[in-house]
């Protein structure tokens, strides 16, 4: 199956891994195959979907999660958790310093209790969507833990 993504998934024409077999639409959840090991951070696919999956979908540190239409139209809100895949793949790619700015700007999206919405309208900073968000709250958790010095760095 592994093969079938590799080989299927792959848009030459935007040097991305798209959202669908044989598709020429970006999506934030391609972000993942990193994470999930899918895809080596060093490998050059994995560092071109990034950038441009980035060039596309990000609005400042926020990110939408697709670029073409649903049923609802083109999408308003940025879906916080994949602000957070962004700034994993960064850091993986050796970009630590920009995912530690987007990290930063994201916390300051929160509310008074530090607690994160689904979606943030990315020109308004206004709280979108389903509130609170574990998927934003585990993203705030995952975002952290990737950006931390590792205990042994103290010692």
């Amino acid at each position: 199956m592994k093969s079938k993504i590799l080989s299927l998934a792959w848009s030459e024409k935007r040097k991305a891994f798209a959202e669908s077999f044989g598709g020429e639409h970006l999506d934030a959840s391609v972000l993942l195959m990193g994470e999930l090991g899918f895809l080596d951070a060093a490998d050059p696919r994995f560092i071109s979907t990034v950038e441009q999956v980035e060039k596309v979908l990000a609005r400042g540190p926020f990110m939408m999660r697709y670029e073409a239409a649903d049923d609802f139209g083109l999408p308003e809100a940025a879906f916080n958790v994949c602000a957070f895949w962004r700034l994993d793949c960064l850091a993986r790619i050796g970009k630590k310093e920009q995912a530690r700015e987007i990290f930063q700007a994201l916390l300051s999206a929160r509310n008074h209790l530090g607690l994160m919405s689904e979606d943030t309208h990315p020109v308004t900073g206004a709280a979108w969507g389903n509130f609170p968000q574990t998927y934003s709250m585990a993203g705030i958790i995952n975002g952290a833990t990737r950006l931390s010095k590792p205990w042994e760095a103290f010692v």
